[in-house]
């Protein structure tokens, strides 16, 4: 058995990351009244000495009070509405391969939990881990994530993903877009950059390590090929 860990945001779904376009989504459905957009700009504020600059990507704070429970059917209603045509085929072709040749597959991403199982339960993933938002008596707070898959984090969150499902590093083939990902894709035994930003684009090429990209015919790109 193998084990294929996929991001999502730039990698699986193509464009905008799913958390903007939740935030537009909510506001546009009047979710998001003054006091939870007055919430997410204080958390900028207030938590900007312990993030620095990736304060904005902490910052949950805009679903702070609202009920748990519907935070996850607006999560579902927005895959359904908003994810599901953003999808990137040449990644998806690659996951559902992975899954006829009987892999596990475990979406490791930055997004909002609810939105990655959602994501996950479309796709066939036999997993999803993303950013945990704290809670109290049911309702969402506006404290920093309790868990948020991003950088570092998501290499260290590997390990546990490995242990839980018997297989070691070497046995891990790992999807992502951006420079934040080669911490993880440095581990594992099959890296793959999904069209890439310009630093992780040269870390491919110098590793010679493959690259899926629009223009590579099938979908599937070398890391000898300009794709970026």
């Amino acid at each position: 058995m193998r084990l294929a860990v996929f991001d999502i945001d730039g990698t699986l779904v193509a464009g905008p990351s799913t958390e903007k376009r939740f935030f537009l989504w909510l506001l546009r459905r009047g979710v998001l009244g003054p006091r939870r957009v007055f919430a997410f700009l204080w958390f900028n504020l207030r938590w900007l000495p312990r993030y620095g600059r990736h304060v904005a990507k902490k910052n949950k704070a805009y679903l702070s009070g609202l009920d748990s429970e519907r935070f996850a059917r607006e999560a579902q209603a927005f895959v359904a509405d908003e994810v599901a045509s953003a999808l990137y085929a040449p990644a998806v072709a690659r996951l559902h391969r992975h899954r006829a040749a009987g892999d596990v597959i475990v979406l490791l991403s930055g997004t909002l939990q609810p939105i990655a199982e959602e994501l996950a339960a479309r796709l066939g993933a036999d997993q999803a881990i993303g950013s945990l938002c704290a809670e109290r008596d049911g309702r969402l707070s506006a404290r920093p994530p309790l868990r948020h898959p991003f950088g570092a984090e998501k290499s260290m969150l590997l390990d546990g993903i490995c242990h839980e499902r018997g297989v070691t590093a070497d046995a891990v083939a790992a999807y992502g877009d951006s420079r934040w990902d080669l911490a993880l894709l440095e581990r594992v035994g099959t890296p793959v950059a999904v069209r890439p930003d310009h630093e992780l684009h040269a870390s491919a090429v110098a590793r010679g390590w493959e690259v899926l990209a629009d223009d590579a015919g099938d979908g599937v790109g070398h890391a000898s090929r300009d794709t970026v």
